[in-house]
Parts: C-alpha cells; structure tokens; sequence
C-alpha cells in the first residue's frame, strides 16, 4: 500500500482481524513479538517495517477509557488553495465479526454521528468540500455503474448526513454501484482492485464548496483484476505492472514459496463454497471435518466452522487434483486457532439459532450458517420466527437426537469462540481446550488423501423445510 502511494485508508473491519495492537503496528511500525500464523510481521525487503506512510482515519472508534480516537478521524489535502476534507468510518457491526478479545479496549460508535460530528468540526475549520470514506455499503441493480433500488445499511447512514458533507465513499459489501442520494454522491467500486471509483469535481471559488450539480462519478473497470475475463480484457488490456509493487510480491513470493508448492493432499473433484438450500457447502463440510479430527483427542463431538472463514474454493482442475498447501491456506487465511468446549443440548440449539442473529442479519436470507462436520443434522423452517427456526426434534448426532440437559464437546475457531459473527451463546462454553490452527487442521486432514484422492460428501447436513 505504501508503494502504491496512498494518501489515507479509511479504517475497514479487516484492519481489526488481529486486534488493536497490530493495528496500531500497522500504522506506526516495527515487529511483533509473537509469529501469526506462519508470517514473519518483519520480513520486508530491507528486513525492517516502518509502517504506514499513509494515514489511516476513522472517526467512530474510540478508545472506552477515554473515549479519544483510536487513529485520527480526518485528513485534509489542500490542492490548488482549496482544502478538502475526508472523514473515516467502519461499520458499528465489526465487534460482531472480528475476534472480539482483539477490541475490547475500543467502541464503535454511530457512522452517521460520528461522520456529522467532524464535518461541523472540519466547517469550524473553513474546510467546505468534505467527503466521507466509509467501511459499510449496500447494493443496487443494473450493474457496477448503475443504481437501481439501491438498498443496505450505507443508505439508511447517508440518509441521517449533515448536508455538509458532500461525497459518501462506500465498501464491504464487495458491490459496485453509482448513486446520488439527497443530492450527494454515493459509490463503491466492488472488491480486490477490479473497479475504482473516481469522482470529478468542480470548485465555487467564491463559496470554496462543491458544485453539486457539476459532480460527474463514475467506477472504472481495473483490466487486471478482471479474474480472466478475457472479452473484459480485449476491450480493457491489462495495465503494465508497476516495479516497484512487483518486487515486493516476489520477493514474498520467494519467502513463502517453498511451503505453498508444498503438495499436502489430492481431490477427485472440486471442494466449493455453493450453498445447498439448507445453508452447508461441500467446502464447509470438509474444513468442518477436519476440525473435528484435529481435536477428537480433545473429545469433540461436533464442529463448527463459520462460512465467513471460507476464502477460496478447492479446485480439482488445478493441478490434476493436487492441493498445495498455497491453496489450502487460500482457503482458511485467518489463522485461528480451534477452541473445544462443553455445551449442552440447549446451548446447541441457542447457538443454531443465533445463525439468525448474526451482526446486520435481518431474515433467514442474511443468515450466517455455521457448517457442521459429519454426523451432526438438522433441520429448519424458513417460516418459523426468530429464536424458533430450528426444528428441535430434528437436532442429531450420530443418528441420535440431542438432550438439552445433556453435554456435548464442540469445536469451533477462537473468533467464533468469543461470540464473533453474533454467537453470543459461545461465549458461555465451559472447560475450554485449545487446538491447532485451523489451517494446519486442514492440511493434515487432506494428507491422508495423497494416496487415496478425497471425495466431496455431497450429502447435505442442514435441511430447510
């Protein structure tokens, strides 16, 4: 990011995935102590990390203790004698889907209290062109340029904007729209570099503010990221790469190279994140699977994995089946660690219906389904009322129906294990014992498949009626 030259990031809630101390790392520099997952936090070119030379910005997280920002809330570039101002927000759900140990020292407040409380403070300060940069989004039809029915938390948020602010930059929905809404500009360019959004304006010198009317947006197509479209990339040739962001790629490329070559399994066909109507995936499946086996020493009887971990598909066509441990750690990136504990039946049931709760979810449509290893079945309705979805007398393991009073050893990854992604419930376990990386779980799993080649199970585990 440093070599790509940019001049802030507005906090997202990725920032957050190891707390707020490497986050802090991230921005000012220098090692952590301990190794995370496998990555040397120090292995740079020259073998130093002297962190962000951008400012990361957010304006709705601040410390509990004293309630001061966590990173500064704005930034102000003055170009061509006009100042602009940018102001950061994350959404207020990511306590709900980043391991919540990681930012207990810090609240997340309102975006649109946050955003309307430092563009009066930017105005007192003779800055009248403000744009917001916000880690939340939303969605619309008609395409990545297009803005049909738009819908999401962003709009409700730009509906409660000071009219002062003039520009809304939207993310995490991974969706590219171009809206204007209440005569401001609201945009976001989809995800992983394939659209930017650009937006060109034009200044009242005697105001110092925008010409609203004069505003022109637009997302511009990224040929390289275009995941190998190839009639996106007669129309749009890729761009040259830039030299200096590809010499820091291979220079990791060549650090990590011996291990990600590394075969650690085989596959008949392919491993994908496709939901069946019940909300399991055969990729679910699998990395549920070996879950349980990495930890049945520890007595689990079932385990849980969070679709939200699930990256990266495992393709059978790669490679005649092969998996290298490269792919494998596409698929579980995070580096969580598993965490068996004791619920009982009822806590179970509690849990599977929680899937509803989830940060933001709103139906069964917006559920986060928690994949279960083998042996373990239910049952839902899609008409049934929240807390009473899951149909109890369908809840089995190993064929036989659960007892609420009767307790059970359940994997699941340390951020579920702290009541990520809305698992309240989780938090309550008891007699707590922790495992491998959930990675390494998988990649001893799928060793045992180097001589006999690893079938999806294709047999579903939640059923919806």
């Amino acid at each position: 990011m440093n070599a790509i030259g940019l001049d802030l990031s507005a906090l997202g809630n990725h920032e957050f995935d190891y707390g707020i101390r490497h986050l802090l790392r991230l921005a000012g520099g220098g090692c952590q102590s301990q190794q995370v997952a496998n990555r040397r936090s120090c292995a740079g070119v020259d073998g130093k990390f002297s962190g962000a030379r951008f400012s990361f910005i957010s304006a709705n997280v601040v410390y509990r203790n004293n309630e001061q920002p966590l990173v500064p809330p704005t930034w102000v570039k003055t170009i061509d004698q006009v100042r602009i101002g940018f102001i950061g927000a994350v959404t207020q759900s990511t306590p709900g889907i980043v391991v919540p140990g990681g930012v207990a020292d810090v609240r997340f407040g309102s975006e649109a209290r946050a955003l309307n409380q430092y563009a009066k403070e930017l105005q007192a300060q003779g800055v009248q062109v403000i744009v917001a940069v916000v880690h939340e989004g939303g969605e619309a039809d008609g395409g990545y340029d297009a803005c049909g029915n738009p819908r999401g938390p962003i709009f409700d948020i730009v509906r409660e904007l000071d009219p002062a602010i003039d520009i809304v930059f939207s993310a995490h929905t991974h969706r590219g729209y171009n809206c204007v809404v209440d005569g401001r500009v609201v945009i976001q360019g989809a995800s992983y570099g394939r659209l930017v959004s650009v937006v060109d304006i034009e200044i009242d010198r005697a105001t110092g503010d925008i010409a609203r009317e004069r505003t022109r947006a637009r997302n511009v197509t990224v040929p390289n990221g275009a995941d190998g479209n190839q009639r996106l990339r007669i129309t749009h040739p890729p761009l040259t790469p830039d030299p200096k962001v590809e010499a820091i790629i291979e220079h990791y490329r060549a650090l990590a190279a011996p291990l990600a070559r590394q075969p650690v399994g085989r596959i008949v066909s392919n491993f994908d994140r496709r939901a069946t109507a019940g909300g399991d995936s055969a990729l679910g499946r699998l990395i549920a699977d070996a879950q349980l086996a990495a930890t049945r020493t520890h007595g689990a009887q079932v385990a849980f994995t969070n679709p939200g971990g699930l990256r990266s598909d495992l393709l059978a066509s790669d490679r005649d089946g092969v998996v290298t441990y490269s792919e494998a750690f596409e698929s579980q990136p995070f580096g969580n660690t598993l965490v068996t504990m004791t619920l009982t039946g009822a806590q179970l049931k509690q849990l599977l219906e929680q899937q509803w709760s989830a940060p933001r979810g709103t139906g069964p449509a917006r559920a986060r389904m928690l994949q279960p290893s083998r042996g373990f079945e239910y049952a839902w309705s899609s008409n049934g009322s929240p807390g009473k979805r899951v149909i109890a007398e369908s809840i089995s393991i190993d064929g036989r129906a659960i007892d609420p009073d009767q307790s059970y050893r359940v994997t699941i990854n340390n951020f579920l294990g702290d009541g990520g992604d809305g698992f309240r419930v989780l938090r309550d376990g008891i007699d707590r014992v922790g495992g491998p990386v959930d990675v390494d779980a998988l990649t001893d799993y799928l060793r045992a498949s180097m001589t006999r080649p690893l079938a999806p199970d294709r047999v579903p585990r939640i059923t919806r009626r």
